[in-house]
């Protein structure tokens, strides 16, 4: 059966490949390769890169075509773009000329209209049901303490370890923290830990059901999780109605509206995609902020030294973080905005031309997609001098990005800036906090980094956590 399913797969994408022989000849289109039939280069951008400069699969066409060329990537026809002038364009335009695409794979993981890929007043809507739960206000009054206590937990257990794999270690932390706020769930109380659920390698990859895959294992979680989800969105509707406490409150008291704006179905795929972002990227960005201060010496002397500062300045050095403590500080928060410059945690962005769009002597046909390259933005030379070296000093000179700017996409931008970028940085803010004036870390094993074309530990980063006396 799977083999039936492999081969007609295979000869529709053929086909499909085929059919679009006319735009491929188009003069109009930009220069570049589509490859084999079927698998176009989708293995040239899965190679590995020990670098953290750009990929070789984008800096071989960059240097062979230029900054716009077109490839094909899992089956798709796409056009890429390095090009900066190009890229503020499409974010610019979005919803006018352009509209927000993910492969299909990711969107069978994540399921329809959800919060990435709706658009319009369905997308603003979530948005703002997001922030009433995430947004600045509950930062500062509840979720700063929740978060600073977690850390805590999370480090006293840790240092009684030999070693912790600190992303999966960090992953379960800060789920701790977010499915709580989402979903009321109690990690201590449950012996399952909702971030296994999710194998993001599944995301960009040939969307084969088919046991082995990792689309297949992706789906198996989805599938898994859902069933967690529908229990307790049940058990709720069946509740007596009380005032929200967390993000599922509020999807509940919208399910019970007359006429409301998501159905159930909705709901579930919105819940999924707020559980996957709210520990994927930030669980990511700690483990490469601990890996660049352990190699740079001289960074982590100067963020101990910061929070060391603020106990200092305490009268009471055991009383609880504020929040203007957190605002201080200031150098924390350029390490953040290096390493998430530099290790680029989400290495693509998606964009569907709505229309034919003519730009800088080319035509990007309606319907096709074009990807956009953050390292492209990122390691700039112009922008960023000596743009693959870890430098937090250099963002003393630099204006913070609040809600992006043309050079710093990490959170993304413009209509799609991410919901939940407060809430990440400071969660990174206060593990740092914690860790540097309480612990030591020794690196046991792995810390190789790796792109491929995103950010990834292929041995994990093992590390000791050890008290400071």
């Amino acid at each position: 059966m799977g083999v039936t399913l492999i081969l007609a797969w295979l000869v529709q994408r053929l086909l499909k490949w085929k059919s679009l022989g006319w735009q491929r000849c188009d003069p109009t289109s930009p220069p570049g390769s589509l490859g084999l039939p079927l698998l176009g280069e989708t293995l040239q951008f899965f190679t590995w890169s020990s670098s953290l400069d750009m990929s070789p699969f984008f800096k071989k066409r960059l240097e062979r075509y230029g900054p716009i060329f077109k490839t094909n990537l899992v089956g798709k026809d796409l056009i890429v773009s390095l090009d900066t002038e190009l890229n503020n364009y499409v974010i610019q335009q979005e919803e006018k000329a352009f509209q927000i695409w993910y492969p299909d794979s990711f969107m069978r993981i994540l399921g329809e209209n959800n919060i990435v890929s709706a658009s319009g007043s369905l997308h603003t809507y979530m948005r703002n049901m997001v922030l009433r739960v995430f947004g600045p206000e509950n930062l500062r009054l509840l979720l700063l303490q929740d978060v600073h206590s977690a850390v805590n937990m999370s480090l006293a257990s840790w240092a009684q370890k030999q070693s912790i794999e600190l992303k999966t270690a960090s992953a379960s932390m800060i789920l701790s923290v977010t499915a709580k706020w989402l979903i009321g769930y109690d990690a201590s109380a449950s012996s399952e830990e909702l971030w296994r659920f999710y194998d993001i390698r599944g995301f960009l990859a040939f969307p084969l059901n088919v046991p082995g895959t990792a689309f297949y294992r992706c789906m198996q979680g989805r599938k898994n999780l859902m069933k967690v989800l529908k229990q307790l969105i049940d058990g709720r509707k069946n509740a007596k109605p009380r005032e929200p406490k967390d993000f599922l409150d509020l999807v509940i008291n919208e399910l019970k509206k007359e006429e409301p704006v998501l159905n159930e179905k909705a709901a579930f795929n919105l819940l999924f995609a707020l559980l996957l972002a709210s520990f994927e990227t930030a669980s990511s960005a700690i483990t490469v902020v601990l890996k660049f201060l352990t190699d740079n010496p001289k960074a982590l002397q100067e963020i101990t030294e910061e929070h060391d500062q603020i106990l200092k300045r305490r009268t009471d050095p055991n009383s609880e973080i504020t929040w203007e403590e957190y605002r201080s500080m200031k150098f924390t928060s350029c390490v953040i905005h290096e390493s998430l410059r530099l290790a680029n945690i989400a290495p693509v962005l998606f964009r569907k031309a709505k229309q034919d769009v003519h730009i800088k002597g080319y035509t990007i046909p309606e319907g096709w997609i074009l990807m956009i390259c953050p390292a492209a933005v990122h390691l700039n030379p112009t922008t960023y001098n000596d743009p693959i070296v870890f430098n937090p000093w250099r963002w003393k000179d630099i204006s913070e990005p609040v809600g992006g700017s043309n050079d710093f996409l990490a959170f993304g931008r413009g209509l799609r800036f991410c919901v939940g970028a407060d809430f990440a940085k400071l969660q990174i803010a206060i593990f740092l906090h914690n860790l540097v004036t309480k612990y030591r870390w020794k690196v046991i094993g792995g810390g190789n980094l790796v792109l491929s074309p995103g950010l990834t530990f292929p041995k994990g980063f093992h590390v000791q956590i050890v008290p400071k006396s």
